[in-house]
């Protein structure tokens, strides 16, 4: 996989994250943390996805060329995210069916993008 493919990929990835926070925070927060959110809550993710659609757009590979700079932010992202997810399921006790499939897809994301940086290094 090339680089501008794994950041679309990812950029995508947050775009639909992102319009899913912002238009159903409460049906994302039962199926990501297995909890309702308080209205709050609500209000804080969609801010959050305000931010992850940002995120995607501010990413998004313009004629198929990768800002090294979005690529990072992206990696950076992704590792966070990664950690975050597994400890909200491992430390924090919150049990739900698609918080694991998101810790992995992030950690993915994450190999994939070190990977590729890897090997556009050694080129």
């Amino acid at each position: 996989m090339t680089t501008p493919s794994l950041v679309i990929l990812s950029s995508a990835i947050e775009l639909a994250t992102g319009i899913a926070l912002i238009a159903a925070p409460g049906f994302f927060g039962r199926a990501l943390l297995g909890t309702e959110l308080s209205s709050a809550g609500i209000a804080v993710a969609r801010v959050a996805g305000l931010g992850l659609l940002s995120l995607g757009l501010a990413c998004w590979p313009g004629q198929n060329q990768v800002n090294p700079q979005a690529a990072r932010g992206l990696l950076i992202y992704n590792v966070l995210a990664a950690f975050y997810l597994g400890y909200l399921r491992v430390g924090a006790g919150f049990v739900s069916y698609l918080l694991w499939p998101a810790c992995v897809l992030h950690a993915l994301l994450t190999i994939l993008l070190i990977a590729q940086h890897r090997r556009d290094a050694r080129q």
